[in-house]
């Protein structure tokens, strides 16, 4: 039984996506707890600064050119190259990995040369002892990245055979090496123990993917063969690196307006940040690869109806999900702060701070799930180009409204930048594949979008109302009591979504029962 249900979920995309939006659980959790300790041990302050601020310059190597960019060009051709000779899709797969290693390995001593004059840039409004700390911790953080080169090949992989277990696994690795940083190095190391912890999670994200990869046929040689099918990943990689490229310019002159701000900004801006990605990766990202095979396939196939089907579907479902979560995120942000942060040096004034920057995140959260399942329909189309483009209209909107918003809200105004850009990104996307794609059904998503959001804005009002009358009866000053506080208004706010939603006959409820009548029966079928 146990074997017949794994299959199931380890080899469909509705299998696949369980098993990534379960794992992406997991390591939002242990992602959640690594912001705890964080909090905890620096609060938002000038060292919690230093901290996030050293990602930036590994992250503009590494997400530029290897996250992202390199699966989105690799699965197609590696797909379809490993279905008609599984040798020669060997051959590619140790190609791209030899390839980038080599290209960011130098890309990597180049940075490490240049950290100092290159954080200068990226922190200007650092002092001299927060601007050495953070060359020394990007210092050290770059070494991570080419472990995630090797990682994130071997990922591709496992996502083109639809093997996504420990592919969904390795993220919370990442963050279990993250935390023994905090907890085991940082006492020993001081703030460098922080960055070799990231070292760490790194490697752990790559050894806990070589076993599958390698029990399904992969095997890794120093190869190096250029031949046409890296060239094309290559050329579908050029748009794509350009808009992660700007993507995380953007990053760098948000994190350069935030080091001119009180001083805490930048770890509020990232602790927030973190926080609402949670539903994005738990439901979008997780559905959005796990579809993205099948929609490779079905331009394959020049199966029309079965793309449009799927996106439409999913499309609907996220709305489904991620509007309600979006309401009740705002209406709930000061307890879920205080929840998860509040502890240790995380004072009451960091908690206001980071509350309403979440606030102004979770507006957008429908818009920034949406994101990477429209973007990956136009990869399978192997259209790079447009989303690139689109990207750069949503950047170029981010940059100049965060830096008026900014000087008028301070990191709160960093926040509504990003969600006023994430949104024209989510709408122009669709608009373009709304023309481009036959027999996709806006008038149904349209339908959906205007009932999901009344009954969401009517969840959210009397989760606010439950909110304020439970609040006299507990005392808020204390974790049990603002946790109780937040659990209860939350469930009764979920409760009256989910009763409307039934009432308004929306398709996706009976889709969620299916699945669970599906379920029972698979494992009913098992046991006999």
């Amino acid at each position: 039984m146990i074997k017949k249900v794994w299959h199931k979920l380890n080899n469909s995309v509705a299998g696949g996506a369980v098993i990534i939006a379960f794992f992406s659980l997991l390591a939002k959790i242990l992602g959640l707890i690594r912001e705890r300790l964080i909090a905890v041990n620096f609060g938002a302050s000038a060292v919690s600064d230093v901290y996030y601020a050293s990602f930036r310059l590994p992250d503009l190597i590494f997400n530029t050119l290897v996250l992202g960019a390199l699966t989105s060009a690799f699965i197609p051709i590696f797909q379809k190259t490993w279905h008609k000779d599984k040798n020669d899709g060997l051959v590619l797969a140790n190609s791209v990995i030899n390839f980038f290693l080599l290209i960011i390995s130098f890309l990597v001593i180049l940075a490490i040369i240049f950290a100092e004059p290159m954080t200068k840039i990226i922190t200007p409004g650092f002092d001299a002892w927060q601007l050495s700390q953070t060359i020394l911790l990007s210092r050290i953080m770059l070494l991570a990245t080419l472990f995630f080169v090797f990682s994130n090949v071997l990922g591709g992989i496992l996502n083109s055979w639809k093997k996504f277990f420990s592919f969904s696994l390795a993220a919370s690795f990442y963050n279990i090496g993250i935390i023994i940083g905090i907890i085991f190095l940082y006492p020993r190391l001081g703030l460098s123990g922080l960055a070799w912890g990231v070292v760490l999670g790194a490697l752990m994200h790559l050894l806990v993917q070589l076993p599958e990869v390698r029990r399904y046929g992969f095997h890794y040689r120093l190869n190096l063969v250029f031949d046409e099918n890296l060239k094309k990943i290559l050329r579908l990689m050029v748009p794509r690196t350009l808009g992660l490229a700007a993507g995380q310019l953007n990053l760098v002159l948000v994190t350069m307006m935030a080091s001119h701000l009180s001083s805490g900004s930048i770890a509020v801006f990232n602790l927030a940040n973190n926080m609402q990605s949670l539903p994005i990766s738990l439901f979008a990202v997780s559905l959005a690869i796990a579809v993205f095979p099948t929609f490779s396939q079905a331009v394959l196939e020049k199966n029309h109806t079965l793309f449009a089907t799927h996106l439409s579907q999913n499309i609907r479902r996220l709305l489904f999900l991620l509007l309600p979560i979006s309401v009740l995120i705002v209406v709930l942000r000061a307890q879920i702060v205080r929840v998860i942060l509040g502890s240790g040096n995380f004072t009451w004034d960091n908690t206001y701070d980071t509350a309403q920057t979440l606030g102004w995140f979770a507006i957008s959260i429908f818009a920034q799930g949406l994101i990477p399942l429209l973007a990956r329909s136009f990869y399978a189309l192997g259209d790079t180009k447009t989303p690139t483009n689109i990207a750069f209209i949503s950047i170029i909107t981010n940059i100049i409204t965060a830096f008026y918003l900014s000087g008028i809200f301070g990191v709160q105004g960093l926040a509504m930048a990003f969600s006023i850009s994430s949104i024209i990104n989510m709408l122009l996307l669709y608009l373009v594949l709304y023309y481009r794609v036959d027999l996709l059904d806006n008038n149904k998503i349209f339908s959906v979008l205007l009932i999901v959001t009344l009954n969401s804005l009517i969840a959210g009002f009397v989760t606010n109302r439950i909110l304020h009358l439970i609040a006299p009866l507990l005392n808020t000053r204390t974790f049990i009591g603002i946790f109780t506080q937040g659990l209860l208004a939350g469930l009764c706010g979920l409760i009256i979504y989910l009763i409307l939603s039934i009432l308004f006959k929306l398709e996706e409820v009976r889709i969620v029962k299916n699945k669970l009548l599906q379920s029972w029966h698979l494992l009913k079928n098992g046991k006999n």
